[in-house]
């Protein structure tokens, strides 16, 4: 096991790559537009798991089993999207107006049942801008954590099943983040409204669902694979992975996670065909083709752990600069790639 992140003096990958794509598919800025169907997305998932929260709530808690399995195989899909959607408002892909596109955030947020959405607007945007940074990335687990969990199967499947936990514990140690403010306010009271409303007209059993289904969509479930996905790897030639697979479908393209970081003005709906127009730029990265074997990989295999991150140490050292890719360098430009499928 690592005893610390990887370190790197260099660049993120992604601005240079973007240029890049740019300046060979400029065709690609058609890409880059609002998508304001995603916030009936929002009010639809929000209403659905309302729905089953109350039927849960009429058959009571002696059918707490069939509550675990509908959070399962549906609510922690549906909660899943409303993170990919609180996403999207975060990049304002939903609508022009950043305040709507913080109510739409909002109200996705609602049956998660914590006020989550503002505080990852605020620190997911820093995760963009210095990735791989300790001090403004929250997506980096704290050093205590990273020790704490290491690399037995057990600690890291009792790290994904509290992952929320652990992520709240993050953003006070950045640095430039202020968590607290008018649509914070906001989202907490939605929050706290919603939990009253569902307990009041759905009863604790209904509750008891959301709170299975907050659980599975960001943890010990195919979904909460995500976030291994994204950037964790022990083959440190690459530092950000997408996934191409079939619960793409249902988690609105969130594998699609080079592409996003490479140009995050593009929606969810727009990144497969960003890879499509600029295949040569993704064609040769190394990729996941299935989340549920990310997740036993990650669980069993002792090569993984919270450090198996990269760590950018451009605070300690004078940038590197980056150099302007051309689309005719590209054959011989090595992307961190080789053209295999992460995999057991």
């Amino acid at each position: 096991m690592h005893a610390a992140f990887y370190q790197s003096e260099s660049d993120q990958p992604h601005p240079a790559r973007a240029r890049a794509i740019i300046k060979a598919h400029p065709e690609v800025r058609q890409l880059m537009v609002r998508n304001p169907w995603t916030a009936l997305i929002a009010l639809s998932l929000a209403i659905m798991q309302t729905a089953i929260a109350y039927w849960m709530g009429t058959l009571g808690f002696a059918y707490w089993w069939f509550s675990l399995i509908l959070a399962f195989y549906i609510g922690a899909f549906a909660n899943h999207a409303n993170y990919v959607i609180i996403h999207d408002a975060t990049h304002n892909l939903i609508f022009r107006n950043k305040s709507w596109n913080k109510m739409v955030a909002i109200i996705a947020d609602l049956a998660n049942l914590t006020p989550g959405a503002m505080g990852f607007r605020v620190y997911h945007l820093k995760h963009h801008s210095h990735q791989g940074d300790y001090e403004y990335d929250a997506d980096l687990a704290n050093h205590w954590e990273a020790r704490l969990v290491g690399n037995k199967w057990y600690r890291k499947a009792i790290w994904l099943m509290l992952f929320p936990f652990f992520q709240v514990t993050r953003p006070p140690r950045l640095k430039a983040i202020k968590m607290w403010d008018r649509w914070f306010c906001i989202n907490f009271v939605c929050a706290v409204a919603y939990d009253v409303g569902v307990v009041c007209f759905c009863g604790w059993p209904g509750l008891l669902y959301l709170v299975f289904a907050f659980f599975f969509s960001i943890g010990l479930h195919p979904v909460g694979a995500r976030w291994i996905q994204e950037h964790y790897t022990y083959d440190f030639d690459q530092e950000t992975f997408s996934y191409y697979g079939p619960i793409n479908w249902v988690a609105l393209n969130m594998g699609y996670h080079n592409e996003h970081h490479d140009l995050p003005s593009i929606p969810w709906n727009n990144l497969p065909k960003l890879r499509a127009m600029a295949p040569e730029f993704y064609d040769n990265l190394k990729y996941h083709s299935s989340w549920t074997r990310l997740l036993f990989q990650f669980v069993f295999d002792k090569r993984y752990s919270l450090y198996s991150r990269v760590e950018r140490m451009q605070q300690k050292t004078a940038p590197q600069p980056t150099p302007d890719i051309t689309a005719d360098q590209i054959g011989s430009l090595d992307l961190s790639a080789r053209p295999i499928c992460f995999s057991l």
